[in-house]
């Protein structure tokens, strides 16, 4: 049965992450994560994200002209992160759940220093061929037990020199590609129900809004000083999550 406190949450994260995603091109995983995991326990907010994520996420995976090039150069990374998405996500019927949180809350912090510091990597044609796949099974490992696909993935893409558009791109790619086999993999723990997939559908409209929103609002605002208190926030989130069990 469909609770409308929880539905309003959920409605009310997403269009704040469309916004973040809007403005800045990412954001959305990390953003609605940070919010639900407040009111709601880590495995609701990962099962709501299916949906929005995928719809917000597809287009940006599959439009952008570099797709042949991109899986010709990427496709052994995306497959490691598919693949420990499933290992990852077994964590989420063995682990007490409040440390799953406390991790996601220190992944969020890792990510939110490393873009304020403005900490960057290059990543040589030699060392591509067998970095990615590590770097590939870290990410999905790490998305399958807290629902965060950004670290280290995103950094790795970044590091490839890659022009911006094949960056953005990439980065959809990465996104799809975990949320769904983190779908795959919920399913397969039985971690998904009706009522998830309600909840999960309904945040889709306040996603894609948000994002028309926060493309205007790009327009109107630094991109640079959006993302510095786009980042402090997420620092801000990641302390809480990580400090509330204890």
């Amino acid at each position: 049965m469909i609770d409308y406190n929880t539905l309003m949450i959920v409605m009310l994260a997403f269009l704040i992450a469309g916004t973040a995603k809007g403005i800045t091109g990412f954001g959305i995983q990390v953003v609605a994560l940070s919010i639900l995991t407040i009111a709601l326990d880590l495995v609701t907010a990962m099962a709501v994200l299916l949906a929005p994520s995928t719809a917000t996420n597809i287009w940006q995976a599959v439009v952008g002209g570099f797709t042949r090039e991109l899986l010709a150069r990427l496709w052994a990374f995306l497959l490691a992160v598919a693949l420990a998405v499933l290992i990852g996500a077994m964590a989420l019927t063995r682990m007490d759940l409040s440390l799953l949180t406390a991790f996601l809350g220190l992944v969020m912090i890792a990510y939110a220093s490393a873009s304020l510091l403005g900490v960057h990597f290059t990543v040589g044609a030699r060392t591509e061929r067998w970095l990615g796949p590590m770097v590939g099974l870290v990410n999905g490992v790490i998305t399958g037990m807290t629902g965060s696909s950004v670290v280290p993935g995103t950094m790795y893409l970044q590091a490839l020199g890659l022009s911006r558009d094949m960056l953005v791109q990439s980065m959809g790619m990465l996104y799809l590609v975990s949320t769904l086999a983190l779908a795959v993999a919920l399913q397969a723990n039985n971690l998904l129900d009706l009522e998830l997939g309600l909840y999960s559908a309904s945040a889709i409209v306040p996603a894609l809004c948000g994002m028309l929103l926060g493309q205007k609002i790009r327009q109107q605002l630094s991109e640079i000083l959006f993302r510095k208190i786009f980042f402090i926030a997420l620092l801000a989130l990641g302390t809480y999550l990580l400090v509330r069990p204890f």
